[in-house]
């Protein structure tokens, strides 16, 4: 069954999505449409809207085969890490292609992009560095120092953020030597950023504005996959900002020396958080107060997750370089079921639908008490604690268990 592999945090699936999924499919003529998904923490750093079953369930109804979680540590991270966790898990699930959407819609300028930031990797970030400390931003900075390298077909590509993506995405197959083939297919409508409908299209950023707003979002999105997102909305198993800031403050309130050993905290960062922190009004303005030249939003929002969900520096500094140690099952249609079944000899890493029986699971793949199983010990902690926080987020709580990865089962799709 010929497969083709999406990159995806569907937060949430909306008609963009639905687009490059069915585009994905035909320009592949592919059987099966299997996504990798970001759960509960997304790669820029924010909480997802609702969780990652909901959005299973989403992804489901409109069509794709497959869901499989990417794990915390790749899913919550820069744009490098963040493509070679999701490249790793298609690559460990025996799909064929791997296709993104992008603004340039041309695989060979977004190939010659790629090459140059390899084979100039040193000197752009030794340059790149000179410019910060002279008080340029990073986005700013790595431009200027493209232009500079008489790159200006690269820097006009890196202006945009999906284009950034496959970059990243193209830079990691070459250093996982991954079979997956590329393939890309121009986003249409709305930008990744843009708050601005065109149509029926709006970004997930529009989306999520709009909603804050009080504003109707349902003709953005997929008429299949609306029920299960209004559900969620309805008994408020969504986000809340609100108690995103106050979770937060609990965790840098308790001193600047308790943060020095997370994951990114440099050292100068951990008084700027905890001044922040004393005077901040809201999750928003906590993340403006800590922001600076040096410091991007969407650094300090990663900064955020991986502070409330206790992660040092060691322990993910391990994860990255071990790569996904198992892979979580969210959801499968029937013909999913199929092509798992197919591949179920052949597939590189665990794959684990509910949680139950995991821990016995990963001591026979790496053996009890090896280095190996309790580092997929320590990265499995990690996920969970953010499933466990998630659920703090969230508006309301219907008093469930708050372990949910080992009470969630597996969604079906007919």
């Amino acid at each position: 069954m010929r497969a083709v592999g999406l990159i995806t945090e569907y937060n949430p699936f909306h008609n963009g999505h639905l687009h490059h999924l069915r585009e994905s499919r035909r320009q592949i003529d592919a059987e099966v449409a299997v996504a990798v998904m970001s759960g509960h923490f997304l790669q820029r750093g924010e909480p997802a809207l609702v969780d990652k079953w909901v959005r299973t369930e989403m992804a489901l109804a409109a069509g794709v085969d497959v869901v499989v979680e990417i794990p915390f540590p790749f899913a919550c991270n820069s744009a490098p890490y963040f493509a070679a966790g999701a490249v790793q898990a298609l690559t460990a699930l025996g799909v064929d292609h791997l296709c993104f959407g992008s603004e340039s819609g041309d695989l060979e300028t977004l190939r010659t992009a790629a090459r140059f930031l390899t084979q100039h990797e040193e000197a752009l970030e030794a340059a790149t560095l000179l410019r910060l400390r002279q008080g340029q931003n990073y986005p700013e900075a790595r431009a200027a120092v493209v232009l500079e390298l008489g790159a200006a077909g690269t820097a006009a590509v890196l202006a945009s953020p999906n284009n950034i993506l496959g970059i990243a995405y193209l830079r990691a197959l070459e250093r996982c030597a991954s079979p997956l083939r590329p393939w890309t297919i121009p986003r249409v409508g709305a930008g990744y950023h843009a708050t601005e409908a065109v149509g029926t299209i709006a970004s997930a950023t529009g989306i999520r504005r709009l909603l804050a707003d009080g504003e109707p979002v349902l003709r953005y999105l997929p008429e299949t996959v609306q029920l299960p997102f209004l559900r969620a909305l309805n008994r408020g198993a969504h986000n809340d900002q609100d108690h995103l800031h106050r979770l937060l403050l609990g965790r840098i309130l308790r001193g600047p020396a308790s943060l020095r050993s997370l994951y990114q905290v440099e050292e100068g960062l951990e008084n700027r958080l905890f001044e922040a922190a004393l005077a901040s009004s809201g999750y928003d303005d906590l993340v403006d107060r800590v922001k600076s030249r040096h410091w991007t939003r969407t650094r300090v929002q990663r900064i955020l997750a991986h502070l409330l969900n206790e992660c040092t520096a060691e322990a993910m500094t391990a994860f990255l370089a071990a790569g996904p140690l198992y892979l979580h099952l969210l959801g499968t249609t029937a013909r999913g079921r199929r092509y798992l079944a197919a591949r179920r000899k052949s597939l590189s890493l665990p794959l684990i639908g509910n949680y139950s029986r995991i821990h016995p699971l990963l001591k026979r793949r790496y053996g009890a008490d090896s280095p190996a199983c309790r580092l997929a010990e320590a990265m499995l902690d990690t996920e969970l604690r953010a499933t466990r926080n998630y659920t703090l987020l969230m508006k309301s709580w219907n008093g469930a268990n708050r372990h949910r990865d080992f009470v969630e089962e597996v969604r079906w799709e007919k």
